[in-house]
């Protein structure tokens, strides 16, 4: 039967455009979780070059664009095991990505994730009212699509991204801009600290959480650095006579930041408890039988297809386990065993409780750094009960617990691509839904995006490492240690778990978490009642990042509300058009992309050249230069970008 040119779904063109624009973003995704500990959603941005090029080849569809995004954004999602992989550098196991460990860990893991979205589909998608804003507007712009708007929505992106990229290479290749600024200040023995980033990756991640997201950061920095430092550097003792801003960061890392994993456990506890009704329900439904009369449109991949993948995928995962022990310890076979349930289990369980936050909040501010550390204490807490029955070889235990500190990042690292999936997947599945596109189909699709993300992780992540090294972790001596990217998530991964198999872990701040968690629920609750919100994962992230990222994307989440309430008073409530919203998208999006593959751009210049500060001219200017030009130039950034958004407003006024 010959398929109607409207129908088109999968193409060969499409698979390969698809497969060019993951490399893009999953680098991108990559480099800046690894600085900042945020990625992106790229399925908008993904979206719209998908239909540019498209339109450029001719004869392109909707639903051909609608398969490009969701590979795209599917392999770009995959990226987020950064949050996992470097600790395994950091614990002093691994000193490179070996290929074929990380690129199949993030493939089985990530092919786990397409299954799970099937039974949460139903669930979540199909018999639910979750608003899904990043999936709604993929939607949108997919059917929108115009030959101008799409044509204007790409060079937004590429005017946004060489303005990044320009700024970007000043400060981290020539370093002629300073990439922030740090103010220290005592009163007293207590310690307060202001820190900002002159990152335009920051502005645009901001003005896509939007304001509540990005003043819920900003109170969790302020909880953190205007009353948890002050009042600990005032009551802690400095037995090293550490300097003040050594001293009030040392207690951030060991102290609040635990505080913040506390918080994150419990929203996302509380999460997965209010989604349980609906997801047994939709795993009841997927089980069913397909009737006869069930249109593409409704049916998912078979239950033998499903059947057959899972059983690939939980073998995938038994042989890298199994492959990551052998060099030092036998006898792992119960140890294995379990680690590959606790994936398969945990990893639906978490995946659900992310797809949930994913549709009320998108997937940009889903709560996976917070299953991530539950994750990280529950699978620590079950090793330790293996070891107590005598079902953990004794060298896993041994040099310190080196070798078990390392298979729990390990096995977190498959989880992580799991949930990670599963949270990006639905936005997309409703985006399917919206235009019409077979879900089936769309599932496959994924899981190609997860196929070839998986090869493109590795050796970025290689790149960066040797390029840049990790905070606490240089892969040679002699570099520059303030430039090493900070993997905010990987070293709170590391300290958890070397502290649960030592016995080290301050419990005293993960408890204090856990009860600032639950407070933070209940005010979030009592402010929805008057039209409100805080949201209790937002204040949890902005405690335990570094304060220049927590300030810089709340401001620029204020830049983005104040530019659209400004819009709303100076014009007709309804002429804010989705051109006009397409078009910050972009410009936010071309930040963050411009700035991130600027920055995988100079791990290779610095690879090639032997040296992280090859290109440096910093040396030429007083101290003070730098600091300056760079706070002028972000300055003037930002305000091209909230000029460019005026000029957009007033030409969808125009007649």
């Amino acid at each position: 039967m010959t398929v109607s040119p409207s129908r088109r779904e999968i193409t060969l063109r499409g698979l390969i455009l698809g497969a060019l624009i993951t490399v893009v973003f999953t680098a991108s995704n990559v480099y800046l979780g690894l600085r900042i500990g945020l990625t992106f959603a790229s399925s908008i941005p993904a979206a719209v070059i998908s239909m540019a090029v498209l339109r450029l080849l001719g004869r392109g569809t909707i639903l051909e664009n609608n398969m490009v995004q969701s590979q795209a954004s599917a392999a770009g999602t995959l990226s987020c095991v950064f949050a996992t992989f470097p600790g395994l550098i950091m614990a002093g196991y691994w000193h490179s990505f070996p290929f074929w460990q990380t690129a199949g860990l993030s493939l089985a893991g990530g092919v786990l994730g397409v299954l799970f979205t099937i039974p949460l589909r139903h669930a979540l998608v199909t018999r639910s009212a979750l608003p899904y804003p990043e999936g709604v507007a993929a939607a949108e712009i997919l059917r929108a699509g115009a030959e101008a708007q799409s044509g204007q929505g790409l060079r937004a992106l590429l005017a946004g991204g060489l303005v990044s990229a320009v700024l970007s290479f000043a400060s981290g290749a020539l370093r002629l801009l300073a990439d922030g600024i740090t103010l220290t200040a005592s009163a007293g023995s207590a310690i307060f600290q202001f820190s900002a980033s002159f990152s335009l990756a920051l502005v645009g991640a901001g003005y896509l959480v939007g304001l509540a997201g990005g003043l819920a950061m900003l109170t969790g920095c302020v909880l953190a650095w205007g009353i948890g430092v002050p009042w600990l550097s005032s009551h802690t003792p400095n037995p090293a006579n550490l300097p003040a801003t050594v001293f009030a960061h040392d207690l951030w890392l060991h102290k609040i930041r635990f505080i913040g994993a506390g918080s994150i456990a419990v929203a996302s506890l509380w999460t997965l408890v209010e989604l349980l009704p609906p997801v047994l329900s939709g795993i009841r439904q997927s089980l069913r039988p397909t009737d006869s009369d069930t249109t593409t449109h409704e049916r998912d991949l078979s239950p033998r297809a499903m059947a057959a993948l899972l059983v690939l995928s939980a073998l995938g995962l038994w042989w890298f386990f199994r492959d990551f022990l052998s060099p030092v310890t036998t006898g792992a076979t119960t140890l294995v065993l379990a680690a590959v349930l606790f994936c398969i289990v945990f990893g639906f369980l978490m995946a659900a409780a992310c797809g949930y936050m994913a549709g009320i909040v998108g997937s940009s501010s889903s709560p996976i750094s917070g299953i991530i550390i539950v994750g990280a204490v529950l699978s620590a807490l079950m090793i330790l009960a293996l070891e107590t029955l005598g079902l953990v070889p004794p060298a896993l235990m041994a040099n310190g617990q080196k070798l078990a500190t390392a298979f729990t990042i390990l096995l977190l690292s498959a989880i992580t691509a799991t949930i990670a999936i599963s949270n990006d997947n639905l936005q997309d599945l409703k985006t399917g839904q919206l235009v019409g596109a077979s879900p089936w189909k769309q599932e496959a699709v994924l899981i190609v995006g997860c196929v070839v993300g998986s090869l493109v992780i590795p050796p970025v992540l290689n790149l960066l490492y040797q390029a840049y090294g990790f905070a606490g972790a240089m892969p040679r001596p002699g570099m520059d240690a303030a430039r090493a990217l900070s993997a905010p998530q990987p070293a709170l991964i590391t300290l958890i778990t070397q502290g649960i198999f030592s016995g080290t872990l301050d419990w005293t701040m993960l408890d204090a978490g856990l009860a600032l968690g639950c407070v933070l629920i209940a005010t979030d609750r009592l402010l929805r009642r008057h039209g409100l919100s805080l949201p209790p994962l937002g204040v949890a992230v902005g405690l335990y990042l570094p304060a220049s990222t927590s300030i810089t994307l709340a401001g620029g989440a204020v830049l983005g509300w104040t530019l659209r309430a400004w819009a709303k008073r100076t014009t007709h409530k309804d002429t804010e058009t989705q051109a006009r919203q397409t078009y910050g998208t972009m410009l936010a999006s071309g930040f963050i992309v411009g700035e991130s593959l600027t920055g995988v751009a100079i791990a290779g210049l610095s690879g090639a050249l032997g040296r992280d500060d090859a290109l440096s001219m910093a040396s030429a200017l007083p101290v003070a230069v730098p600091e300056l030009l760079g706070g002028l130039a972000f300055c003037a950034a930002c305000a091209w970008f909230a000029r460019g958004l005026v000029r957009q407003r007033d030409q969808a006024l125009s007649p």
